[in-house]
């Protein structure tokens, strides 16, 4: 690959780690879901073909590594909100409770199925 389509190859991947970065940041997974194929393709193309600085690629690597950590941040929010809401639906169902001795007794919550409405 020229050296031209080099360049134009890491300036659309710069650019790209920016617009991942932003959304990121503002929680657009959606967006993120989006610019998946095209960073693939990209990086691919640099992979295969690219013969570029080492500058240049450094540069890149702080940001992947800089939107990787923010990645993994927005993957632990989501793990928690789930946990969290995993406990609360369990909270719904049963109560837990400790008797003098510490021995553990759950008690199944009545959940209602249907509302009646009476005239």
């Amino acid at each position: 690959m020229s050296s031209e389509k080099t360049q134009h190859t890491i300036e659309a991947l710069d650019g790209l780690l920016d617009r991942e970065r932003a959304a990121l940041l503002e929680g657009d997974l959606d967006l993120l879901v989006g610019q998946l194929d095209e960073k693939k393709a990209l990086i691919d193309t640099l992979n295969n073909h690219g013969d570029a600085g080492g500058e240049s690629l450094a540069a890149l690597q702080r940001k992947v590594l800089r939107n990787q950590a923010l990645l993994d941040s927005a993957l632990d929010g989501i793990r928690s909100v789930a946990r969290r809401m995993s406990a609360l639906h369990r909270i719904r169902r049963s109560l837990d409770t400790y008797d003098e001795a510490g021995r553990k007794t759950t008690i199944e919550g009545v959940t209602a199925g249907h509302m009646e409405k009476r005239a």
